[in-house]
């Protein structure tokens, strides 16, 4: 089963700085998430993040998983080269009720990491063997990215990004579920709307959505 975790605000441990850590630390800057990366040693990549507050790090010989009481992350990413202190950093996380996760052993960790085709932060689309080849899953993903986003044109990102305008306005007005996606379909539907997008006048869209909403 995949899902999307809500990271926001959420203490994530990464273990390494190497080039594993900083792919696991790239996929979580955009979920304000509070990310701490310990390692006995610091890349370029790594230090510039910490240098523009991005993330915080913490110089550390790592040998077990015995900071996760000072710690108290949400979540552990382990990422070392050493498989016996990556199994150590789980199992204690596993013991404490963390979430876990290990690059070299998706067997033993909480969840996976699918490759995921990003369309301008609006839609993701995963690509997941559940752990069993991260590898395949990279390549299908390079297979088909292309055209996927040949696929779904930019009016389609633009709605979407509409939707969640609509939806927050009428939050404030419509009080039953029912209702308010009566009027999201409507919005959806609406041509003057679908006009405004393709011109990509954003401003006029919200306020045809306000003038559409004065009517219900």
């Amino acid at each position: 089963m995949i899902i999307n975790l809500n990271l926001g605000g959420k203490k994530i441990v990464v273990v390494g700085a190497g080039k594993e850590a900083q792919k696991r630390i790239n996929s979580l800057l955009k979920n304000n998430c509070k990310i701490l990366v310990i390692s006995n040693k610091i890349s370029k990549p790594v230090e510039s993040l910490v240098k523009q507050k991005k993330i915080e790090f913490k110089k550390l010989e790592i040998k077990n998983g015995n900071f996760l009481k000072t710690e108290k992350p949400d979540i552990v990413i382990t990422t070392t080269d050493d498989k016996n202190v990556n199994e150590k950093i789980i199992s204690q996380a596993k013991k404490r009720k963390i979430l876990a996760y290990s690059s070299d052993n998706p067997e033993m960790s909480d969840f996976s990491n699918p490759a995921v085709i990003d369309l301008q932060d609006t839609v993701q689309i995963a690509i997941f063997t559940g752990g069993r080849s991260p590898s395949m899953s990279k390549k299908i993903k390079e297979q088909i990215e292309k055209s996927v986003k040949k696929s779904i044109k930019q009016e389609e990102l633009d709605q979407i990004k509409i939707q969640q305008i609509a939806r927050r306005l009428a939050k404030e007005k419509i009080t039953t579920q029912s209702k308010r996606k009566s009027f999201l379909n409507s919005i959806m539907g609406d041509k003057e709307i679908k006009q405004l997008i393709k011109d990509r006048k954003t401003k006029k869209v919200e306020n045809r959505i306000v003038s559409i909403l004065r009517e219900w």
